[in-house]
């Protein structure tokens, strides 16, 4: 990854764009948990992306540039939601029904759903993109014990919400 960043920076648009196809899932992933919708999730990653090439010379150490695009991306969702009042349409989320392939995947989301964001971006970046707590702590300007204390917040929150259901 590191001489993909070096040709980017060099102006190789072709290694830009290899560069940023293998953060989209990652991407849309982080983007969706904060704005639940498809359409802000994409204003969020074209901006994000559009904010990356621009800066791209201000990245010190290439080691960290998935921290450093997650970080650009994450304010760029709370641009968003602030642009917005915070209000989140809820009308676009499908209703599963019955047990149709994909449900569990749905009922899982819907759990992570019911959580407040801080606790629902941290099991994101900790699980589902496999950052540590000392990068989740940079990407979200925390203190890694911060961190920590909302991973284990977070676990507690879902099993309690699982248990009921």
């Amino acid at each position: 990854m590191e001489e993909l960043i070096a040709r980017a920076r060099a102006g190789d648009g072709a290694a830009f764009a290899q560069l940023m196809e293998g953060q989209k899932q990652m991407l849309y992933k982080v983007a969706r948990s904060y704005l639940r919708s498809d359409a802000d999730a994409a204003d969020a990653m074209g901006e994000t992306v559009l904010s990356c090439y621009e800066k791209l010379d201000t990245l010190r150490q290439p080691r960290y540039f998935r921290t450093w695009l997650t970080r650009i991306l994450i304010r760029k969702c709370q641009d968003i939601l602030r642009r917005q009042g915070r209000c989140v349409p809820l009308e676009e989320v499908p209703e599963p029904a019955g047990e149709e392939p994909g449900h569990a995947r749905a009922e899982f989301l819907a759990l992570l759903d019911s959580l407040d964001e801080k606790y629902r971006t941290v099991l994101l970046l900790y699980y589902g993109e496999g950052f540590q707590t000392t990068e989740i702590a940079r990407i979200l300007d925390l203190k890694e014990e911060t961190v920590k204390t909302r991973l284990k917040r977070a676990r507690a929150g879902f099993r309690q919400i699982y248990e009921a259901e």
